[in-house]
């Protein structure tokens, strides 16, 4: 029996696991995979494709690289192919009613939180910069609002003192592509369970993750040295957390807080093979692995070597 019609829409390293997932489950018939443009990317900025085109492609399934779903001509498109089912994976674009509706059994969403908690663009960054223990992933069925839609299926899942927000959405996007073939699945036969996004005691009110910016990357050292290392996971490995040093952009990529220091936050107090050490408004932080402007990722001792006198001075203006 021939699987559910789906067309995908994706365009992160984390939806390639679910359409990897889909395309070898004879659960699903990928029929189409909507991805956004190449964009310039990295040194000389040449347009690349998504890591959703790449895989497609390397799967030999039909892509659409859309700026935007909302053009009737891609709506028109779209039923054309008759899909049974819709599936977003960190697509980043609100579906419109009109596109929600086509598939004939609905469009589900595959979310990197559990369900109220963390709605919106950046729910991994928000669990780590928060603090939270636990996160999670749920698929949940998309209606017009803000990852509003009924759960389908939910898991939670520990976050690791060591995890960045790189680590754990990989993990993430791995546990959730087997949770949205099973949906697929159970939506196919007609026998998916629905579960209204109520707070309740495990999971909590809502709360809503807004996509974070240049802005939020900046280390504040006047913070306690627990939040600055939030701060440098939830923005690991990419784009990477951010300070200033000899007036010159420093990117802090791992950390860990350590002990006490005297000083005024953001002084450099020890430089050793373990680190760079760095006062915080409560106790100390070490820098583990940094980039400098321009320059790649390396350990914050090979740095300080090549810096030269860094003890003493001062981190963020």
């Amino acid at each position: 029996m021939p699987g559910a019609r789906v067309v995908f829409f994706g365009n992160d390293p984390w939806s390639v696991p679910t359409l990897e997932r889909l395309t070898s489950d004879d659960v699903a018939d990928v029929i189409l995979v909507v991805t956004n443009p190449p964009r310039p990317a990295g040194r000389g900025s040449p347009l690349t494709p998504t890591p959703v085109a790449g895989s497609a492609r390397r799967l030999g399934l039909p892509v659409v690289e859309a700026a935007t779903t909302r053009d009737p001509d891609f709506i028109e498109r779209l039923r054309a192919l008759a899909p049974d089912i819709g599936v977003v994976v960190a697509y980043g674009e609100l579906l419109s009613g009109e596109l929600l509706r086509t598939p004939r059994l609905g469009c589900v969403n595959l979310h990197f939180s559990l369900l109220p908690r963390w709605r919106g663009a950046s729910p991994v960054q928000h669990a780590v910069l928060t603090g939270d223990a636990v996160t999670g992933v749920s698929v949940m069925r998309m209606d017009e609002g803000l990852d509003t839609g009924p759960v389908l299926a939910r898991r939670a899942e520990p976050i690791r003192d060591d995890d960045d927000a790189g680590s754990l959405g990989g993990r993430l996007a791995t546990i959730g592509a087997g949770m949205v073939v099973d949906v697929v699945r159970q939506m196919a036969a007609g026998e998916v369970a629905e579960m209204p996004q109520d707070p309740d005691a495990t999971v909590g009110p809502p709360t809503y993750a807004p996509k974070l910016g240049r802005d939020d990357r900046v280390i504040d050292w006047r913070r306690p040295a627990d939040a600055i290392v939030r701060r440098v996971r939830a923005f690991a490995p990419e784009p990477g957390a951010t300070t200033t040093w000899r007036d010159k952009s420093l990117k802090v990529l791992r950390a860990e807080a350590t002990g006490t220091a005297d000083g005024d936050p953001g002084t450099i107090v020890a430089a050793d093979r373990a680190g760079v050490v760095v006062v915080a408004g409560e106790g100390a932080v070490r820098l583990v692995e940094v980039a400098a402007a321009g320059r790649r990722r390396m350990r914050a001792a090979e740095w300080a070597r090549g810096a030269r006198g860094v003890v003493g001075e001062r981190l963020g203006g």
